[in-house]
């Protein structure tokens, strides 16, 4: 029975190929995924090993306050004391900070979206430096600098040149001495990198009389856990001494942590892919098997056993499964290296390294595959082992229906009712966000599952409606096309299933996005009371604070606030601290007072207003005292006096609100997130900030419609995330209309004997591909727009609302028909050129 599988499998060679490339596109964006991720990986750790290659120990603030933007420093007397011990071989200060760097008309060059790093290098001791100097020599005055190797190549800089830079102040103008490349490596075009000597380098990053880190060498014969140890007595609580190899470990670590998000966002959609393949072959095969009643009878006849026939067919699917996964899994090295080479197109340069394949990749990638592909293709093989044996003598002889056939409906229910009911429990869990995410993505499959088993019932009535244009406008062909697609509804409705998932997604997405959007837009607006909003022109998120002058200062501008975010430590948890002028945030931002009034924003002093939710939950009212630790590890106490509604989906600020005064003698390195403006014109308000390209001036309109723009932008890269999902459905489809014109053949034969055309016989497969595909469509659409109303009902208390734009549905409708005339074009062709008496003679 093996060699009969794998013979039967040769010589349906076209199936075979059109049923693997559903698990192929699948498996590709696994393993394309982790050989991605692997490769950034390998590339950031060879970077980190690289940068402490001659450093032993460091000596740094502590993270006290997780994802704050600064940390506690280092007293510069602390050098001395390190350079004293016997245990060191030499030692040198550093600082670094956010540095952009500016060319001669004032905009920001170089990093991905203007992204920069300042720091010091001790031209006496570059051992210690991350950057490698490949020309030129290192800075050593007050205006010299050393840049990126790839900021001057694409900006066309060369030793001698003057370039600007500027950290929380106006920009300088320095000399480039050297160009350089981090760890040795081609990185770049992630950040620009600028190099300084240590006190310029104090100057521009507001350092003077401190260190963010002190590089260490051992003396010969010292291990870098004896000079550790050395040093620690050294050093105050709010520091920390780590090895270069502890160094290197938390960097990677934290570098794992933010590809773990990437990787399982991207697994999430290859799982959708692979969903969408198990449909795809399901239908394949359990129409191959159809399709070999007689074939499997004789063998039945000729002694082969009910578990022969199984492991017959089951050996078919596996061949098959491991041939798509091994092709999909070569091919994802293939996406890798296409999405690096994307990054190098848009100026984002990853450090050089080959593709990493780790054996978990070809593992995973290989039994997800099989796997997949083995669970499709088992309820057909079981119905094969069904076919009696009588029905190799018997004409046209097709599958005896499943004893469980009459419980399919009840089954359906059940399984729908429970995706329902997952559904519904996630939306109103309190639980984790991986837990969550785990019930809603079991339910929805649960429900494609329930929908998909009783599509065949609706298959009849949606193919009367879908259908009708095909009567009226293509004659005979339209009408023999809408009959051929209810010939079979289960066969329909399966074919149908898969791009009903694909359409139900991008519905759901663009459903719920458009009440997302229409949250975000109504709440900006309300909040906002200025002409003006100034926010960070790159995706760091902060500006100068040395802006607020130029901007209070600009032609009729009547008032100007800024906005200052950091995080804190506040009762046990890592909150954000926002701080605000109390004379003028309340006419330029609009407060829901639950308990106070703007007057009581002028009245702040050392007092913190905070959102009622937070109140709630921290069981605080007004009078309660919070104690913040800050980054630097200092102790502070602040009184409620007010709280507040804040917008729930878009919020300017959020968090505890403070006075800037209490705000900036706590929080030294903290930017501005926005500022407001009201008066004056959107050229004389730009003229101002000239001199801060890390601003960026709009007015409230316009900073309204960018951030509706940006959700947008999401929600396309959605789309283009699901579209492997329809396209995998579309190989379906094409593959059923295949199996479809070669089970047709004398029906066909018959059709062109009597006076059909070729031109006849191509419209007809091709309406029927169309009708099939609006079936997905009928049963799609409706199902997303379900799923966003469920997921809008959840998300009502956090101030999103339900939202149906007839254009998208109409455009998703139409991306239905140019799927199913896609799809059409391979049986059509095949279709219009059978050999008439050999297609009647066929059998």
């Amino acid at each position: 029975m093996t060699k009969v599988a794998l013979k039967g499998l040769l010589g349906r060679k076209t199936r075979a190929i059109l049923t693997s490339f559903a698990i192929v596109l699948g498996v590709a964006m696994i393993s394309g995924t982790f050989v991605l991720t692997d490769t950034i990986q390998k590339s950031f750790n060879s970077v980190f090993t690289q940068a402490f290659d001659k450093t032993d120990v460091t000596v740094s603030g502590k993270e006290i306050v997780k994802n704050s933007r600064s940390r506690a420093t280092v007293p510069q007397a602390m050098l001395a004391k390190v350079r004293a011990l016997d245990e060191t071989g030499a030692a040198s200060g550093n600082v670094e900070g956010e540095v952009k760097l500016v060319d001669a008309h004032g905009k920001t060059v170089g990093g991905a979206n203007t992204e920069g790093d300042g720091f010091s290098v001790d031209p006496k001791q570059p051992r210690f430096s991350a950057l490698t100097l490949t020309t030129g020599r290192w800075a050593a005055g007050p205006h010299e600098i050393v840049i990126d190797s790839n900021t001057a190549s694409k900006h066309h800089y060369e030793i001698g040149d003057t370039i600007g830079a500027k950290a929380d102040g106006p920009v300088r103008r320095y000399t480039i001495t050297g160009i350089g490349k981090l760890g040795g490596s081609g990185f770049g075009g992630l950040v620009t990198l600028a190099a300084f000597d240590l006190h310029t380098a104090q100057d521009i990053l507001d350092r003077q009389g401190q260190f963010d880190g002190i590089s260490v060498a051992a003396d010969t014969g010292v291990s870098q856990a004896q000079l550790a140890r050395a040093i620690k007595p050294l050093i105050g609580p709010s520091l920390q001494v780590q090895t270069a190899d502890e160094a290197v470990a938390e960097a990677s670590d934290d570098l794992s942590k933010g590809i773990g998000i990437i990787r399982i966002f991207l697994l999430a959609f290859a799982g959708i892919s692979l969903f969408v393949g198990a449909f795809v072959i399901f239908n394949t095969i359990s129409i191959t098997v159809a399709q070999r009643t007689r074939e499997l009878a004789t063998l039945r006849t000729l002694g082969a056993s009910r578990r022969q026939v199984l492991r017959s067919v089951l050996l078919e699917t596996v061949v098959i499964g491991v041939i798509a996964s091994t092709v999909g899994l070569f091919l994802g090295i293939g996406i890798a290296e296409g999405l690096k080479a994307l990054f190098a197109a848009l100026g984002v340069d990853l450090p050089k390294a080959s593709a990493v394949l780790a054996g978990r990749t070809v593992i995973v990638s290989l039994v997800v595959g099989t796997l997949v592909t083995l669970l499709a293709g088992l309820l057909p093989a079981l119905r094969a082992t069904a076919v009696p044996p009588i029905s190799a003598v018997r004409e046209g002889a097709t599958l005896p229906p499943s004893r469980f056939a009459r419980f399919k409906p009840y089954a359906a229910a059940v399984v729908t009712v429970l995706g329902l009911g997952l559904i519904a429990v996630g939306m109103s869990a309190g639980g984790g966000a991986q837990s969550i995410l785990a019930s809603l993505g079991a339910g929805t499959l649960l429900l494609f599952t329930g929908v998909a088993m009783m599509s065949s019932h609706l298959v009849k009535p949606l193919a009367r409606v879908v259908g009708l244009p095909a009567r009226r406008l293509g004659g005979s062909a339209g009408r023999l096309a809408t009959r051929n697609s209810v010939r079979n509804p289960a066969r329909t409705a399966s074919t149908a299933a898969a791009l009903m998932i694909g359409l139900a997604l991008v519905t759901f997405v663009a459903t719920l996005g458009g009440g997302l959007k229409d949250s975000v837009t109504s709440q900006l607006k309300d909040q906002a009371k200025s002409d003006y909003v100034v926010s960070a022109s790159s995706n760091e998120g902060t500006f100068s604070k040395a802006a607020d002058k130029a901007l209070a200062g600009a032609p009729g501008v009547e008032v100007a606030s800024s906005i200052r975010s950091d995080q804190a430590r506040i009762l046990g948890e890592t909150t954000n601290v926002v701080g605000v002028d109390p004379a003028t945030i309340a006419r330029v931002y609009r407060f829901d007072w639950e308990h106070g009034s703007d007057a009581a924003v002028a009245r702040l002093g050392d007092g913190a207003i905070v959102d009622t939710d937070y109140a709630k939950s921290k069981h605080l009212a007004i009078g309660s005292r919070l104690r913040a630790q800050t980054p630097t590890g200092d102790f502070h106490t602040y009184v409620v006096k007010a709280t507040y509604k804040a917008p729930k989906v878009q919020p300017l600020f959020t968090g505890v609100v403070i006075s800037q005064a209490s705000f900036d003698a706590d929080f030294h390195q903290a930017k501005n997130v926005l500022a407001f403006a009201d008066g004056g014109t959107s050229a004389g308000v730009k003229r101002a900030l000239a001199a801060f390209p890390d601003a960026r001036v709009e007015t409230k309109a316009a900073y309204v419609a960018r951030m509706g723009k940006d959700v947008n932008t999401t929600l396309a890269l959605f789309y283009v995330l699901l579209a492997l999902s329809v396209i995998v459905s579309l190989f379906g489809m094409v593959n059923t209309m295949i199996l479809s014109v070669y089970e047709r053949t004398r029906e066909l034969g018959m059709l062109r004997a009597i006076g059909m055309t070729r031109r006849q016989a191509r419209r007809m497969v091709r309406h029927e591909s169309v009708i099939t595909a609006l079936i997905g469509a009928g049963l799609g659409l409706p199902l997303g727009v379900l799923l966003a109303a469920i997921a809008t009902k959840g998300l009502s208390s956090q101030g999103i609302g339900f939202h149906l734009s007839i254009a998208p549905l109409v455009a998703f409708t139409l991306v239905a028909v140019v799927a199913g005339v896609l799809a059409a074009i391979p049986p059509a062709r095949r279709a219009s050129r059978l050999n008439v008496l050999s297609a009647l003679q066929y059998e």
